[in-house]
């Protein structure tokens, strides 16, 4: 019967070792669905929506913004694929750092949502919702919407809107 006796350096070795493969074996990027999927603007659609809403608390409009569009689609989109709605997706995810990348100003603001068959019904929801009320009636002028369906998530609605300065 072989024993085998380390030091503190060796345990110290071994433990820094155990961390790395550990750490190797840890993914952030999220496992994204093998189709595909779409993402639409809808900002359109929703902008009258949001504004009607805006106009009855004394608010400002609030205007189409295309880099806020591009990062609502790019949201959409990868809830889509992963098939998982999510502001964030693995552990090195940034919203800060996701909508910058689309040129969107911080401060800025994002509402997401799965399921809603339309325009009207997603904006319903995040009316109903405090949180996401309370986005929408933020110091923002700038407004994105948009919506991707994977048909390997049942073709699921994702949406996502962001407001941005």
């Amino acid at each position: 019967m072989a024993s085998i006796i380390l030091s503190r350096r060796g345990v110290l070795q071994l433990s820094g070792l155990a961390l790395v493969a550990g750490i190797a074996g840890c993914t952030t990027t999220p496992k994204m669905a093998s189709t595909p999927s779409d993402g639409t603007d809808q900002t359109a659609s929703a902008l009258p929506l949001v504004n009607q809403l805006r106009a009855k608390k004394g608010l400002p409009p609030l205007s189409v913004d295309p880099h806020a569009t591009a990062a609502a689609i790019f949201q959409a989109k990868r809830m889509a694929s992963a098939g998982k709605m999510a502001h964030l997706m693995g552990m090195s995810d940034s919203f800060g750092a996701r909508v910058k990348a689309s040129g969107v100003a911080l401060p800025a603001a994002e509402n997401i949502a799965a399921g809603q068959q339309s325009v009207d019904a997603v904006v319903t929801a995040w009316i109903n919702s405090p949180h996401h009320l309370e986005n929408m009636l933020g110091r923002y002028s700038g407004l994105g919407v948009a919506v991707a369906h994977n048909t390997s998530s049942k073709n699921l609605p994702y949406w996502a809107m962001v407001l941005s300065n």
